[in-house]
């Protein structure tokens, strides 16, 4: 009786009431990716400016600064000077579906935990610069070589907890290939190629694809490519560009980058 007694009360025990999970993380959560809002939204008004113009660091129609020490509500949703009402960087929204498309790769994206981080590292970046290139065709510097430096740095911390230092490698080489493929075009067509900034933003976008094998790099530039030539198709039947146009690359080349990460992984 005592055996079937014990037995009873340690399947109780096994079936007891599974872990609670703290009610707070999800609120904590949500407060960490609404305090990446106003960096992101900062460096949109920040560099969105026209080529040789200086950074903007106050608003355009009553000169109030722009600041992350009162980010609300010119960094913030609704992207309005508090003092004269008018938008600042930009289009309410934009930022804020951008980056909920950025989370929604990452929590897809498979691969080990350093590689993944590298990928939150590079998508963080990515977002403001993409949303600058589409307003102004610009990739800063300042933006540009952050994201590359830290998906090299992190790919090789992740090399360091594995064993194999061949994907750190490929990476490596590919970043460079890519960018200076980018950065060759610049050089032979002039404006009908790849502009600088695109050979910087290479830097990173190819160190993340080539990780994941030569194959996937050159899907990710395929998919660059197509999606550009569509997207200027379409603009051609709507009259909204001549032949003569030249569309930014480096929207393309981020969407095509996470794309191409979804599907490698």
């Amino acid at each position: 009786m005592r055996s079937g007694c014990g037995a009873g009360m340690t399947a109780e025990r096994l079936r007891g009431d599974p872990p609670q999970v703290d009610a707070r993380r999800p609120a904590v959560r949500l407060l960490a990716v609404l305090a990446v809002v106003p960096p992101m939204r900062l460096a949109v008004a920040r560099y969105a400016v026209p080529p040789r113009s200086a950074d903007r660091a106050r608003c355009d129609g009553c000169g109030a600064p722009i600041g992350l020490d009162r980010p609300l509500p010119a960094l913030g949703p609704t992207a309005r000077c508090p003092a004269c009402r008018g938008r600042v960087g930009a289009a309410p929204g934009t930022v804020e579906l951008a980056l909920v498309a950025a989370l929604a790769v990452l929590a897809l994206t498979g691969g080990p935990a350093g590689a993944r981080l590298a990928v939150a590292w590079w998508l963080a970046w990515a977002v403001p610069l993409a949303l600058v290139d589409a307003a102004v065709h610009r990739l800063p510097d300042r933006l540009t070589y952050p994201a590359a430096a830290g998906v090299w740095v992190l790919l090789g911390a992740a090399t360091l907890a594995g064993a194999d230092p061949a994907p750190w490698l490929r990476a490596t080489a590919a970043g460079l290939a890519l960018a200076a493929g980018f950065a060759g075009t610049t050089l032979l067509l002039g404006r009908r190629g790849f502009g600088l900034g695109d050979a910087k933003l290479a830097l990173g976008a190819g160190a993340l694809l080539g990780w994941y094998g030569w194959s996937v790099l050159v899907v990710g530039l395929m998919l660059a490519v197509t999606l550009s030539a569509l997207v200027g198709l379409a603009l051609l039947a709507a009259r909204r560009v001549r032949w003569s146009s030249h569309l930014p690359f480096g929207p393309f080349l981020i969407v095509a980058t996470a794309l191409t990460l979804l599907l490698a992984t």
